[in-house]
């Protein structure tokens, strides 16, 4: 079991990276593998709508989401973080999540995230942080993807690495939070393992609101 904890921060090693290295360390405790895997400090893209992720499986835009889409259909859960940045998820991780996911749906069905836990982290100086994990969400809820909790909202706080290390309940948030997501991946393999049915899929239904 591995999963796959995003840094959408453009610091390498910052505040986000901070609590995705606790929940790497908790995990590993767990005995569930993990990787960060770093967006990265250069500009991404957003979606520009040309479908061509229908007809390839990936996106047109060949960069840090294509690389990222191998390594989402292997891994068996997620964690994506995000400093506040104006109340909401950083410009370079919304681009990104929005490319991913839209395009894995577009060609794929969403079969790098189906069914898979994922958990949504974020990191503020002060304030922010239940917009931005409101918003990170709701790429999960679209998805069919169980979503992983813990005791209180996943966030912390500091400006600096050292000052989010001393936020005590932030930081046992994050533990929390990695045992959770490796109890819910092995009732997911015990369940594979006992030849428990997937639910059974529907074609999709578009609706407009505007009928004439």
């Amino acid at each position: 079991m591995k999963v796959l904890l995003i840094n959408g921060s453009p610091h390498k090693a910052g505040c986000t990276y901070t609590a995705l290295v606790e929940i790497a360390e908790t995990l590993a405790a767990e005995g569930v593998d993990s990787e960060i895997y770093q967006v990265g400090a250069q500009p991404i893209a957003g979606c520009i709508g040309c479908g061509n992720c229908a007809k390839t499986g990936k996106c047109v835009f060949d960069d840090v989401v294509n690389a990222c889409r191998e390594k989402a259909r292997a891994a068996d859960g997620f964690v994506f973080g995000s400093p506040v940045h104006y109340a909401a998820a950083s410009g370079a991780l919304t681009s990104f999540m929005d490319r991913l996911f839209y395009s894995e749906a577009c060609g794929n069905r969403g079969g790098a995230f189906y069914l898979k836990p994922a958990a949504a982290i974020c990191s503020a100086r002060r304030a922010g942080t239940t917009a931005t994990f409101d918003q990170i969400n709701k790429y999960f809820t679209i998805s069919e993807m169980p979503i992983v909790s813990s005791r209180y909202w996943n966030m912390v706080h500091g400006k600096t690495p050292d000052e989010v290390k001393k936020d005590e309940e932030g930081m046992q948030c994050m533990r929390i939070l990695a045992r959770n997501m490796a109890y819910m991946l092995k009732c997911k393999a015990a369940a594979d393992k006992a030849g428990v049915p997937l639910p059974e899929r529907e074609k999709t239904v578009f609706t407009n609101f505007i009928r004439e």
